[in-house]
């Protein structure tokens, strides 16, 4: 059976972690300004409040777990900030260890803290189907994944790279299942843990070059059409023919950026009867024909570019 939230995480193709721990004491906050790179922390002891642009702020307690899979603009701070508001100094240590606020005084708070970088040339849309924020209460298991992050960053051992690859495909698939579902914002997490949806959901990951219809997905899920539009729409945060394409664009790029790969064949294999209508809707979706798309230069390689930094 087709799972579509490994497929998601498999085409994102995460990669290049940098992590580090963090300690603080004191009053203290720290700022950051990231360009959408997903940012993850695990809290290892005591408290700490996040704060995420667009989000209410969280307070962070031991055991904690958080995943924002597109960070800008946020803070993590003690539960009671500085009064000015200003990021406070922070050092770093020669272990490695990164403290912020009070630099003498016994820490109040350690966190794992990382990011890493989405290879997909598709990232921005895949990342779409998943939940703005996910935060985990009480999964240890998500803990000893990032540790595991963490001392394979620091390491350097042979293999370095491959392993991190497969600790992030590990870390964020158990992430994205282990988030309450009442808590998940619309999205691909929230539709498959609907068990009708889940269902249709999978056939269009099975088979994306059926002449699927909504009707037809409404009867994989076993609902009337107007009932399962509703449904999908609000629990995913798009309508069914939209999800549709933008998973087949998704697999039409990964398609197309293997050796040998035409224009006709991946049109085929993404539910389009020729060549020339699978040309326009790419090109209207991506901004550039399939062909131009081909041969651009493969960037994954840039994705490893500042990865220690």
């Amino acid at each position: 059976m087709v799972d579509p939230l490994a497929e998601v995480v498999t085409l994102l193709h995460p990669s290049a972690p940098f992590a580090k721990l963090a300690t603080a004491a004191g009053r203290w906050v720290a700022r950051r300004a990231e360009a959408g790179r997903p940012f993850f922390c695990a809290v290892l002891e005591g408290a700490a409040r996040l704060t995420v642009q667009g989000q209410e702020a969280l307070v962070l307690e031991e055991g904690d777990f958080v995943l924002v899979p597109a960070a800008f603009d946020f803070s993590v701070s003690s539960l009671e900030p500085p009064a000015d508001g200003e990021e406070t100094a922070y050092a770093f240590r020669p272990d490695g260890e990164i403290r912020h606020g009070d630099p003498d005084a016994p820490p109040d708070v350690r966190l794992l803290v990382g990011y890493c970088i989405f290879g997909s040339p598709d990232a921005q849309l895949l990342v779409s189907l998943l939940p703005q924020l996910v935060h985990v209460r009480g999964q240890p298991t998500l803990t000893t994944l990032v540790s595991l992050v963490h001392a394979e960053f620091r390491a350097r051992r042979p293999a370095r790279d491959v392993v991190l690859a497969r600790l992030l495909d590990v870390l964020l698939i158990e992430a994205l299942r282990s988030t309450p579902e009442q808590a998940a914002s619309p999205g691909l997490v929230r539709g498959l843990a609907d068990e009708r949806l889940a269902q249709a959901i999978r056939r269009m990951h099975e088979q994306p070059n059926a002449s699927w219809t909504v009707a037809q997905l409404a009867r994989e899920a076993a609902m009337s059409r107007s009932a399962f539009f509703t449904r999908f729409s609000r629990l995913v945060g798009v309508t069914p023919m939209e999800y549709l394409l933008g998973w087949r664009i998704a697999v039409a790029k990964r398609l197309l950026s293997l050796d040998g790969a035409t224009v006709a064949d991946v049109a085929g294999r993404v539910g389009y009867g020729s060549a020339s209508a699978f040309s326009v809707a790419f090109t209207r979706h991506v901004g550039q024909p399939p062909a131009h798309f081909a041969r651009r230069p493969n960037r994954r390689a840039t994705a490893a570019v500042n990865a220690d930094t």
